[in-house]
This record gives C-alpha cells, structure tokens and sequence, in this order.
C-alpha cells in the first residue's frame, strides 16, 4: 500500500453540504402543477375537504372573536391576512400529495401523526415566522387606522366601510395599506412557497429553507408572479362566501403548490 493511499484512508472524504439546488420553470410548469394539483384533490377529496375545513372553521372562528370584541370593523382586514398562513395549514395536504406521488398508501392516522411531529423540528420556526407575519399585518392595520381615521368613529362594519370609502382619509388609508399589504404579501410569498414543502420533505434548517424559496422566486420572476397572482385571486373568490370556498380552495393550491416544489427544487442525491 502507497503512502498516498494509507493518507486518503486516514483522512476520510468530507461532505458537500445540502444546499438545495433550484431550477427554473415556465408558465407550462405552473399550468402541469395546477392539474396535477387538481388530480390530487380528485384522488383523494377526503383529505382535501378535511384540511379545507379546519382552514375555513380557522377563519370563521376569528371573525367571530373580532366580533364579540366589539370590532367589528376589524372583519376586513382580518379577513384579507388570514389567508397568509395558509402555507402553514397546508401542511397536511404536502404529506398526502408526496404519497400519492411516491405510490406510498394513504392512511389518515400517519399523514395526521406526521404534521404533528413537525412540532419538533424546523417546520415549528417557520410556522412562527408566519404567523409573526400574520401579527405585524395586524398591527399595521392598527397603526395606519390611527394615522389616517384617529379622530374617526365607528362601531359597525357598514360605518367602517362608508368612512373608508367616502372620506379622503379613508380612501387614502385604503390606499397605502394596500400597497403596505401587497408588499408584505409577496414578501411572505417569497419566503414560503418552497420552504414550507422543502422543511417537510428535508432536514435543512428554516433559514436554508427560506434563502432557497426567495432564490425559486428570483430564478422564475414571471411564472412565480404569475403563480402569485393565481394564489391571491382563487383566495379572494374562496373568502367571499364566509370562508366556505377555501374548503376546495386550500386543498386545490396546497396540492399545486407540492407539485410546483418537485418542479422548482432538484431532487437531492447523496
């Protein structure tokens, strides 16, 4: 035996770290995800339905604390930010679109037993970061009503919508929470879209996972905007009728959304 080869014995290889590669996708991408997503809510309806539900019952559980808080006007706002932790309640959904990718059965006793045990692992930090986001989109709302309508007054919904509509205050605080929003939305979109399934489905840690969903972002501009705008559109339509429509909305854009991930993240080799 050479000495080089005793030296390369001795010195075992070192490992590359698993940096998550991303890859650029199309409109066409987008558009297979989306039916995959759709074949994945006709396969298995039951799971879907049952994730939806919980997201809806989350929602209308919210209106109604706002409610017997005496805010009523704050029905609004809350209702456009709710949606923003849907990646974290979509958790479910990612589980059972990786099983019926992968052939692996579909029992509901695991696929509830796995979203449990991502209490004890990274998933858990990013859940905080977004409902952190789902706060501070809170306490804006808050902060720009004081700005713009402090010295006004209204104790219902429909007095909150006519000042808001009807006064240059009020169209002005409409207008820069809005854009105030809009900017926290597509931050937390960039953020999330891939990191929420990647933490699911690897061992990498929520800062890794957050730095490879903005850098799937950056990477496709146009179709993930576009992804974006698909997102916020099926959301808006499924709120209006009290939250009901999110019941097929959520289970529909989560299974999309795995379906994306696989397309956007390459697949890891040891």
């Amino acid at each position: 035996m050479t000495a080089e080869s005793e030296t390369a014995i001795a010195a075992p290889a070192k490992r590359r770290p698993h940096v998550p590669q991303v890859r650029p996708v199309t409109s066409a991408d987008i558009r297979e995800a989306l039916l995959a997503g759709l074949s994945d809510f006709a396969r298995a309806p039951a799971y879907g339905l049952f994730f939806g539900g919980i997201f809806a019952l989350g929602g209308l559980a919210i209106l109604m604390f706002v409610n017997v808080m005496g805010i009523p006007w704050m029905v609004y706002p809350v209702a456009i930010g709710f949606p923003l932790i849907g990646p974290f309640a979509a958790a479910g959904l990612y589980e059972v679109s990786r099983r019926l990718q992968t052939g692996r059965p579909l029992v509901f006793g695991e696929v509830l037993s796995f979203v449990w045990r991502q209490r004890t692992r990274e998933f858990a930090w990013m859940a905080f970061v977004v409902l952190f986001a789902f706060w501070v989109w809170v306490y804006q709302v808050r902060l720009l009503l004081a700005i713009f309508l402090g010295f006004k007054s209204f104790s219902t919904l429909p007095a909150f919508i006519n000042v808001v509509t009807t006064t240059p205050e009020g169209l002005l605080f409409l207008a820069v929470g809005h854009v105030v929003g809009a900017f926290l939305a597509l931050t937390l979109f960039s953020i999330t879209v891939v990191s929420v399934p990647l933490l699911l489905e690897r061992n990498v840690d929520f800062v890794t996972a957050m730095i490879t969903s903005v850098k799937a972002v950056i990477t496709s501009p146009v179709p993930m905007l576009g992804w974006g705008v698909i997102v916020t559109l099926s959301v808006i339509a499924g709120i209006i009728p009290f939250f009901l429509g999110l019941v097929v909305v959520l289970p529909v854009l989560g299974h999309t959304t795995w379906h994306l991930y696989t397309k956007l993240v390459a697949p890891y080799a040891e």
